[in-house]
This record gives structure tokens, C-alpha cells and sequence, in this order.
């Protein structure tokens, strides 16, 4: 869809994109799609491309990527080759431009630009694979936790000594601000990511139905199994959306009042957003969209209290929090959620406030500061 744009977008600049990989279209991929038409000129330079796995709008631009690109069954595998990101993106040249913008959860804001550009780095988070959740990401063999441990002290060494690289962050919340500034001595802006509110709307004619829901990544740290333990026990409906590497663990744990849908169109979730009771939301996250998705279609959330969901669910209002990540705690939330009434009008405003327009102006305003225009 076309965006309107405001009138200090900096229309005459020359811009460049860089994006960690474009291997489907996910919530950094979203945000990557909106700068795409503001900058429809704007070539876009990337680790690797799965051209059948993205949009239109970013498939239209020129994608240059790297050496990796030619490695055989790398859109299957470039995750296992993490210690070569480093060489990968150091291997791109970019041409001369005024701007670069990098969104990046991993190594794009390492990018090097072209000597006189300026480079702003739309930040999802600090290298999350070397700084955070390691048992996650590499599991908790003792072993292998010894070899993969110098690897990672190695990455954490180069991602803090290329972010002088970037002249200005922006942090994707108020938490990953304060980790930007906790891993790379930095201070940054916030733009909240963009909720897409023309297509996840509510609709007073559909009816609430008797289950939860759950839209997410099937892979650790987003906790699932926290869910499905306690839904298990309680034997009420539960919903998922979703795959990963957990999917398999998680369908032998889950009691058959648990649906696993895997992948599902946008129109099949919008339609689940809108019959959901509510939705569970039990990892965290940096941000984590979902949450808002939900309460712009009228439906409230539950949450763990840390994270990202601490700036986007308002206790009482729009949701319920829970403490302690245990089937308890979270069990104890969903109750206590599925006792109220909840106000449709108050949740989709809320979910307003991150709409797309909003996204846009932040990031039309950090440009104009950094290259005074």
C-alpha cells in the first residue's frame, strides 16, 4: 500500500538501505518495506536475498548482496555460518550517498558507508545471537557452550568496535535504548515500529469465540512452552499460530484442546485477532508487535512484564501482566484477563498511537537532525 509522507521526508537525498538478510517478510522486514517506498530509489544492500520470500516493494529495488549469496543452500542454512557475518558485510562497498539506513538485529550497522555519508541505524536490538539468550540460541550442551563461548566474545568485540560506524541509533523501544547504550556506550533515539492499523482492525459484527491465541516464532526464548503447559492442564482452548524448531517438542507436550496452525495468511490471523478471548504473549521481547496487532483488532493481551510489552500493554486497561515466567503465573494472568470486560474503542486507540504515520514522522524527524536538511 502507498504511505503519505510529511513534508520535511527528505525527498532529495540519496539514500541507501542495508537489512541483516532478506529471507521472508517478518516485523524488520515490515519497517524495511515502508522506508522502501519513501526512498523508492534507494538500492538495498544485504548479507543474502530469497527473492520468492519478500515483497514486491523491496524486491523492486536494486539488492546488492554478499559473497554469501553464492554459497550453496544458504537461504536454508546462513543461520548455522553466524561467525562469518562479520567478513560478509565488511565485504560490501557501497556507492557514495548522502544517507545510509540501516535496520538491523545483527550485523547492518556494521555496514561501512562511503566516506561522507552520514548512517543511521534503525536498531532492533544489539546483536541479539552474541549478547542475549545464548542458551537459547545454542542450547546448554556443556561442550559445545566451550566452543561457542571465545566466538562470541569475539563477536560482542566487533559489534561494539563497529558501532562507531553508525552516526546516530534509533532504538525500536525504551528497552533496547537502554541496551544500545549498555553494549555500545551510545545514546539513541526511540521510534516505535509500525502497526499496520488499516489492515488489523476490529469489526463489531464477528463474535468473540471461546479460545486464546498465540502468534508467534516457535523457538525458545518466546517461552510458548510456558503456555502450553498451562493451557494443557486447564484444558481450555488455546490457538497457535506459528513454526520454529519447537514446534515439534511443543505439539508432544500440548493436550488435544490445543490447535497448532503453523503458517496462516494475514487474513486468516486477522480474523483469529478478532474471535480471540485474548492473547498470550509470553516471552521477551525487544518490542514485540504482535501485542499491538492484537489490541488494534479489539482484543486484549496478556503479557510477561518485561521487555517491550511494558511500553506497549497498559495494565488494566489494555491487559493483564504476569511476573514470574511459570505455567502458575501465567495461568493466574489469563484468569484474571477472561474475568473482565474489556473495552474495544479503548484497546484499538491505544494500538493507534503506534500506527504507521507515527513511525514514519519519528524517522523523517531523526533524519532531518542528523543531516541538516
Amino acid at each position: 500500500m502507498s504511505y503519505d509522507f510529511p513534508s520535511n521526508w527528505p525527498r532529495d537525498l540519496r539514500v541507501q538501505l542495508c537489512h541483516d538478510w532478506l529471507s521472508g517478510m517478518r516485523g524488520g522486514e515490515r519497517v524495511l518495506e515502508i522506508l522502501c517506498e519513501g526512498f523508492p530509489e534507494a538500492p538495498i544492500y544485504t548479507l543474502l536475498s530469497n527473492p520468492a520470500a519478500i515483497s514486491d516493494t523491496i524486491r523492486s529495488h536494486p539488492i546488492h548482496t554478499s559473497w554469501m549469496q553464492r554459497l550453496p543452500g544458504i537461504s536454508r542454512h546462513y543461520r548455522r555460518l553466524l561467525p562469518l557475518f562479520p567478513a560478509a558485510i565488511n565485504s560490501l562497498r557501497p556507492a557514495p550517498a548522502d544517507l545510509v539506513i540501516s535496520t538491523s538485529h545483527c550485523v547492518a550497522k556494521s555496514l561501512r558507508p562511503h566516506p561522507g555519508a552520514k548512517h543511521i541505524s534503525y536498531c532492533f536490538t544489539p546483536m541479539r545471537y552474541a549478547w542475549l539468550f545464548y542458551a537459547e540460541y545454542f542450547g546448554s550442551n556443556p561442550a559445545k557452550a566451550l566452543l561457542v563461548k571465545p566466538i562470541l566474545a569475539c563477536l560482542r568485540w566487533w559489534d561494539r568496535k563497529t558501532a562507531n560506524r553508525v552516526d546516530r541509533f534509533v532504538g525500536i523501544s525504551e528497552h533496547v535504548r537502554e541496551r544500545i547504550q549498555r553494549c555500545y556506550g551510545r545514546e539513541a533515539d526511540v521510534v516505535y515500529p509500525p502497526v499496520n492499523t488499516h489492515i488489523w482492525t476490529p469489526d463489531a459484527a464477528v463474535p468473540k469465540g471461546d479460545f486464546d491465541l498465540i502468534v508467534s516464532a516457535l523457538v525458545p526464548y518466546k517461552r510458548v512452552d510456558l503456555a502450553v503447559e498451562a493451557y494443557t492442564r486447564s484444558g481450555t482452548p488455546l490457538t497457535i499460530v506459528g513454526v520454529g524448531g519447537q514446534l515439534a517438542r511443543l505439539k508432544q507436550m500440548a493436550g488435544a484442546n490445543i490447535t497448532f496452525l503453523e503458517r496462516a495468511s494475514d487474513e486468516t490471523i486477522l480474523d483469529l485477532y478478532r474471535r480471540a478471548r485474548l492473547l498470550v504473549f509470553p516471552g521477551e521481547e525487544d518490542f514485540g508487535i504482535v501485542p499491538l496487532e492484537a489490541q488494534s483488532c479489539g482484543t486484549p493481551v496478556v503479557a510477561y512484564r518485561k521487555g517491550g510489552a511494558t511500553e506497549t500493554v497498559i495494565e488494566d486497561q489494555t491487559g493483564v501482566f504476569f511476573d514470574t515466567q511459570t505455567p502458575d503465573a501465567l495461568w493466574e494472568a489469563v484468569e484474571l484477563c477472561g474475568q473482565r470486560e474489556w473495552d474495544p474503542a479503548i484497546l484499538r486507540r491505544h494500538a493507534e498511537r503506534f500506527g504507521v504515520a507515527n513511525f514514519i514522522q519519528g524517522m523523517a524527524d531523526v533524519i532531518e537532525r542528523v543531516t541538516g536538511e
